[in-house]
Parts: structure tokens; sequence; C-alpha cells
């Protein structure tokens, strides 16, 4: 450990390529660790990997790496969710105007956006408040160009799934801050589309290995890549680019559906001016040290100087908006989360029903055993994490969960 910068030294002694991570007084799992490694083995990869606090083991990549590449470009570390992030706004609401008993706000939240990942999860009518029209003809005009070039990509799902929930660690919440202030915040992303659009591509950039002298060891096929200049790297960037545009524009559909009930069921209100609506699964290009690289997030959060982020505790724990400090040994990004410290099968076997109910009494919430594998010991602690990246970003509000629906 380095106890003279506010990092650790996460790379062997002698490696090319270092490895920065934010992780003072949070674990690291070997596993994690050893994935760190063979991602900053590639050459391509640098000028450094930089791994943010709420790291854990990831399918193709870590989770809460920050991975720059120069002239290549690795499908699997930005994965399937493409584009998957949060959004949140504040309300005139306080928490006063909230009635005791939030179950009818949730069970209406809960018709108004699908949730899941099976039929349930599609739409069963389309959003309001939205041109949501519109918007799905300009996307499919888009991705129909996709396609043409590559046909084994499907598309059934787009005009169900945008202003839709998904499943796994998606969700969405009603806070209040520290002046409470009641907020709505929002994890989703490119849902059905996005994925197959991952899986394709990650599947082609492996078909793409056996037709490459590589001139150096690849310690792990999910780290097949396309190199810049080839028509696959350019299609990958169309494509990740609109799964990306995609995730945003779903989490605005849905974020106008859940303020279409609440005002069905609260007193009136106005949207504060603050809003946030940010990625923590994608790649994009910047320049850092002067230099253009290709910069892939995988659960980790752009943080450049002044710019507003969330960062979600578990569901019945803290969440955070915070401000960038624009960090450039971060290559300015911070956390997008706690990050788990069990897998979701380890979770469902030692997390019991009576400690999830009791870990989230003061939250109305799902309190069954379908949910286990998000309870809040499955992650890590969020101060922990937040004190762990005080020099990547300034706390703005800090949020408690008073409601939370999960897919």
């Amino acid at each position: 450990m380095n106890t003279n910068t506010p990092y650790e030294l996460l790379h062997a002694e002698g490696t090319a390529t270092p490895i920065k991570g934010w992780v003072h007084g949070v674990p690291l799992e070997e596993q994690a660790h050893r994935q760190l490694q063979n991602m900053a083995a590639l050459p391509f990869v640098g000028p450094w990997v930089a791994v943010m606090p709420d790291v854990h083991l990831g399918k193709g990549a870590t989770v809460g790496s920050v991975v720059p590449t120069r002239g290549a470009i690795i499908p699997a570390a930005v994965g399937v969710d493409i584009g998957c992030g949060m959004a949140a706004v504040r309300t005139t609401l306080t928490a006063s105007d909230l009635p005791d008993n939030l179950a009818q706000l949730r069970s209406s939240i809960e018709r108004g956006v699908p949730i899941g990942n099976g039929p349930g999860g599609d739409h069963r009518r389309l959003p309001d408040g939205i041109d949501t029209r519109l918007v799905q003809s300009r996307l499919i005009e888009r991705l129909e160009r996709i396609k043409a070039k590559h046909r084994q990509i499907r598309t059934d799902k787009i005009d169900r799934q945008l202003g839709t929930l998904g499943g796994g660690n998606h969700f969405i919440e009603i806070c209040l801050d520290e002046a409470d202030a009641v907020w709505v915040m929002l994890h989703s992303g490119s849902r059905g589309t996005g994925n197959l659009i991952g899986s394709y591509f990650i599947e082609r950039a492996r078909r793409e290995l056996a037709h490459r002298v590589l001139g150096f060891h690849l310690p792990d096929k999910d780290l097949a890549f396309f190199m810049e200049g080839e028509t696959l790297f350019d299609d990958y960037v169309e494509a990740v680019s609109w799964a990306q545009d995609y995730a945003r524009h779903n989490r605005e559909a849905m974020m106008t559906r859940v303020l279409g009930e609440m005002r069905h069921r609260l007193p009136k209100f106005q949207l504060d001016k603050t809003a946030v609506n940010c990625h923590h699964n994608y790649v994009q290009r910047e320049t850092h040290f002067g230099e253009s690289l290709l910069v892939t997030r995988k659960g980790a959060v752009s943080a450049r100087e002044g710019e507003l982020g969330i960062i979600p505790g578990s569901m019945g724990t803290k969440s955070y908006i915070v401000r960038g400090k624009g960090n450039a040994d971060s290559f300015h990004s911070c956390s997008h989360g706690a990050g788990r410290v069990m897998s979701r099968t380890a979770a469902r076997h030692n997390i019991t029903l009576s400690q999830h109910r009791e870990a989230t009494a003061h939250v109305e919430c799902r309190k069954d055993a379908g949910v286990i594998d998000e309870s809040p010991a499955a992650y890590k602690s969020i101060d922990a994490v937040m004190a762990a990246q005080s020099d990547l970003v300034d706390v703005v509000h800090t949020l408690r969960q008073v409601l939370c629906v999960k897919g």
C-alpha cells in the first residue's frame, strides 16, 4: 500500500501498465484483482487502469474499472448492459407531502412502469407526456442502418421496452435529501436490444481472434478486441453509440412515467432545476494528458470538474448526488455505486429473509425472497466507498430511500 497517495498500486512489480486503485478501506477480491491485471497486460491499454472503490469481479471485465485504450476497443469491457446508468430529479415536494403509508404509491409505480425481464417487463401502454413514437422512429432509423450490416442483430423488443425498468439491480426510488426534499431516482439501461448488440459484438470479437497474429499473450478470450481502422471497429462504435442513446431515452421515458404516477397520488408539485442523467457502462473518445484515448467505464461515472453524478447505495442505504473534482489520475471518474461484496448466489445462501426485512424496515419495498440477492448485506459499505474516493467527488446531496421498486 502506498500511503502517500489516495490510491493503491495494484499491478505486479515490473508490469508495464500501472493499475491505480481507490480501494483504501474497501475489500478487493482476489479474482477481481487478477482480472484487472489481465486487462492491464494488453499492450494497447494505458497509460494506466483506474479502479474505483466499488470494484468487484465482472463478466468480461472488472466492474468498477476505467480502462483507457489506444487504437483498440474491447466489447466485453463495455459489456451487454450498454449505457446502463442513473437518472435523478429533485421535486418541490417535501417529506410532509408523502402519505404515511407508501404502499399504494409503490403499487401505482409498478403498474405504470413495466418491470422485470420477462413479458411483464414490456409495454402495456405507451408512456404519457413524451413523444415516444418520435423518439422510437429516430432510434429505429439508426438501428436499421446497423441491422443492414449485421442482420443477426434482432430488434424485436425496441418498440415495447422504451420506458421500462428491466430486472437485476435496476430500480426506481423515491428519496429524501438532507432538507427532506423529495427526489426521484432510477437505474436502467438499453434493455433487451442493447443486450443483443453487446452479445453479438462480443462474439464477433472472439471470432476475429482466429484471424489475428497477436504478437502478445491474450490471457482471456473475453478480452477480444477490434482495432481502429477495421470495419468491425467502426460498426461497433456506431452500435454502442446507438445503445447508449437508447439507454438515455429509456431513463427519460421512465422518469416521465414515474412522475406521472406521483402526480396522480401526491399534492401538486414542480420539478427543481437539479436533474442528472448519466451512464456508467459505456465507452467514448476522450482526451487525457494531451492524448486521444478510448475510455471504457465499466461501472464507473464521469466526474469531470463541476460535473454532477449519482452514486447509489443498495436498497436500504444512503445514496449520493456528487460533483466531480476532475481528478486526472482517475481519468475524471468515480464509482457507480457501492459494489457487490457477495455474488448473487452467495447472497441467496447467506442472507436470511428476516435479515433482509430488518435492513429494509424503513423502506417501502419488496420483502420477499426474490430480492434477497439485492439486499444491503450483498453490497459493500457505501460509507467506506465514499470515504475511499473523497479526492474524486464532493457530496452535494445525501439521499435516503423511502420507497424502492425492483425489477
